[in-house]
């Protein structure tokens, strides 16, 4: 198995949590913080979808679909267009409302697709391509890719678990 293999096969499989994090569930549900400054579901899977999205156009050197098909202006939050959730106060997480999970998961396919046909170009070598010099040492590809990876697992964990507070309620 190539290493391009494996990353397909673990941005596949955030989609599928992606989707099973907030299948069935309304507005209401959505934008439940189990207190004051927790995440609601709405905002940990836009954050996640919104970081992958900016993250994996930067290293590819694509656009960003927030911005090219318009996902920005179908979410129609009161935040700077650029914005990811990174550092959101209470606040600020409260602006990120949906009107359904569709919207949600819709985004978020567009970015996994774009995701996926970066990744399926990749040669072996892409993965030490350095695509961020501000860190000491600089971030490879392949670290990047990682880091994508793990802080979308790490959010759509966490608005898994709070489906299931919402169910235990």
């Amino acid at each position: 198995m190539h290493a391009k293999d494996v990353l397909i096969d673990g941005f596949n499989r955030i989609q599928e949590e992606v989707h099973a994090a907030v299948d069935g569930l309304g507005p209401d549900e959505l934008h439940t913080r189990p207190s004051a400054d927790a995440n609601s579901i709405a905002w940990l899977i836009w954050h996640l979808t919104r970081v992958q999205d900016d993250h994996m156009a930067d290293a590819f050197e694509l656009d960003q679909v927030w911005l090219a098909q318009d996902w920005q202006k179908r979410f129609g939050l009161d935040l700077p267009r650029h914005d990811t959730g990174y550092g959101h106060s209470s606040a600020k997480v409260a602006k990120v409302r949906v009107d359904s999970a569709g919207l949600l998961t819709g985004y978020y396919d567009a970015v996994h697709e774009q995701s996926l046909q970066a990744l399926r170009q990749l040669a072996a070598k892409d993965l030490e391509r350095i695509v961020d010099e501000r860190w000491d040492p600089p971030v490879s590809l392949g670290v990047r890719l990682v880091s994508v990876l793990s802080d979308d697992l790490e959010h759509v964990g966490q608005a898994t678990y709070v489906r299931g507070l919402l169910q235990t309620a």
